[in-house]
């Protein structure tokens, strides 16, 4: 990145220069209690605010903060709810204010750095939260990284780094040997035990095997709204709920009763091709097990023989990565500047051309404009549904929450840039007459109405005269969540005829 952009992009955060912040880093493994004494910071100031990688969580810290007495507002891409006299906000990263000050910030996860999709958005938080404490939470994998920046600012910072409160053990033999084997599973189940799969579809069919097994399954995976992911985790906390199946979901920050945490496969799909678990992401989850002040131990597993020497090898490794240039967004000044001057009214020709531009830089810097593959693909089919849409509005399109590899919700998403190039309002969703029943089988349409309320929220606050019935969204959501948590307690049939070879499908 040449100095003309470096100084172009902290042009966009000119009150977080003027501050003079103080930075101070809690960082160290999953269990150590570095978000707890940055919150607790930030409960005693006068102002502040958490910017969570989730919108669950941003919840549970505004409840968290209004029960400790503190007003608390929430702000998310979905809701905007203000409370009179609130001077503290819990918002999820993307949403931060950089013209708004407060006395303390906290930035959860800081590891998000490296993610493909979301990095820039902690990039932004760092260099831009205005706040004159800021707290920076998360693994030590990318503390170099954020200190090399800091430094060219000549923003001071404190390190300090945090040890886990209870030991992690890596048990001595996998849960079924050689080769998966129900019966042993069965066997070697626990209450507390965490199953950790990666697809919906495995979790799915593993919470039914167990099911059909007697115990009671609490079951999270991305594809939940964050209402549902914090019931099914409550029935696991108060003990409703014997065994926890999920993905890496719960990762990110989710303090669960969780004894012993079980990998039902190491690889994971990137978007692109299966992968094996880095050493961030493996101790991440792993760290969940052994919750401070309810178990001495906590306990890590595999289900083959063959896996535990990636488990061995990931969390006996140093996670610390080498310094690399944090990812920053695209702005839409850079988008219709580049319009201009090209000349073109193609979005996804404006985004291709600063992405060559990008590559061709050199990689020394500390920062690196980043374009994701996603958002190509987004910029294309909006150019494709809408080609003579002002670019201001389909760079702020290229911005909305969507999941643009699923076919039905991309088909959503294009009704929709419809109605804004047509200037035409759209009506909230229409809610199926199978809500009014039990039927589990529909679980997959419901959480998909769940994503098309997701962005219909978003939308309502980009352009309100045209989706205007955000203010029904809330009870809408409220039906789909609580059809989606009866359908995940009622499907044991799920897995009655998949194959037991379909668990795990990228083991090998």
């Amino acid at each position: 990145m040449s100095l003309s952009d470096f100084q172009a992009y902290l042009s966009r955060f000119n009150l977080a220069r003027q501050l003079r912040r103080q930075h101070h880093f809690y960082v160290g493994p999953t269990n150590s209690g570095k978000t707890y004494q940055a919150l607790e910071t930030l409960r005693q100031a006068n102002s502040g605010v958490y910017l969570a990688p989730l919108r669950l969580l941003a919840m549970e810290v505004r409840d968290r903060l209004t029960q400790a007495g503190v007003p608390c507002n929430l702000v998310t891409g979905e809701e905007l709810i203000l409370v009179p006299g609130a001077q503290h906000t819990a918002s999820t990263i993307e949403m931060m204010r950089p013209d708004h000050a407060v006395d303390v910030a906290v930035i959860d996860e800081i590891q998000m750095l490296m993610d493909s999709d979301r990095g820039s958005a902690w990039t932004a938080a760092l260099l831009g939260v205005p706040a004159k404490q800021v707290f920076i939470c998360g693994a030590n994998s990318v503390t170099e990284s954020c200190t090399r920046l800091l430094d060219a600012l000549q923003e001071p910072y404190t390190l300090t780094y945090l040890e886990r409160m209870t030991p992690l053990m890596i048990e001595d033999a996998s849960i079924c040997g050689e080769r998966y084997h129900a019966a042993k599973l069965r066997k070697a189940l626990q209450p507390g035990d965490a199953i950790i799969a990666f697809s919906r579809k495995d979790v799915l069919t593993l919470a039914a095997r167990i099911r059909q097994w007697g115990f009671q399954v609490a079951t999270i995976y991305g594809a939940l709204s964050p209402e549902v992911r914090r019931g099914e985790s409550a029935r696991f906390a108060n003990g409703e709920a014997q065994i926890l199946v999920a993905t890496d979901a719960i990762g990110m920050g989710l303090n669960l009763p969780i004894r012993r945490v079980i990998f039902a496969n190491i690889h994971k799909f990137d978007g692109m091709a299966p992968r094996p678990l880095n050493a961030t992401e493996m101790r991440q989850i792993a760290g969940r097990a052994g919750r401070h002040g309810l178990y001495d131990i906590g306990y890590v597993t595999v289900l083959e023989d063959d896996e535990q020497w990636h488990l061995h090898e990931m969390l006996g490794c140093d996670d610390t990565v080498a310094p690399f240039a944090l990812p920053i967004a695209v702005g839409g000044g850079d988008i219709e500047a580049l319009s201009q001057k090209i000349p073109t009214w193609r979005l996804a020709e404006c985004v291709e051309t600063l992405h060559a531009q990008y590559q061709r830089q050199s990689g020394t810097s500390a920062l690196q404009w980043h374009v994701t593959p996603l958002q190509y693909q987004q910029a294309l089919l909006i150019d494709e549904t809408a080609p003579k849409l002002a670019m201001r509005d389909k760079y702020r399109l290229m911005c909305a929450p969507l999941a643009i590899q699923v076919p039905i919700a991309r088909d959503y998403f294009v009704q929709c840039i419809q109605a804004i190039d047509n200037y035409q309002p759209r009506p909230l969703p229409l809610m199926p007459e199978w809500l009014k029943g039990q039927q589990a089988e529909y679980l997959e349409q419901a959480e998909l109405i769940c994503q098309h309320l997701s962005l219909y929220s978003w939308l309502g606050y980009q352009y309100p005269k045209i989706f205007r019935d955000g203010d029904l969204v809330d009870e809408a959501r409220k039906k789909l969540n609580g059809f989606i948590s009866l359908a995940l307690r009622v499907q044991a049939g799920y897995g009655k005829t998949q194959r037991e070879a379909e668990l795990g499908q990228y083991r090998r």
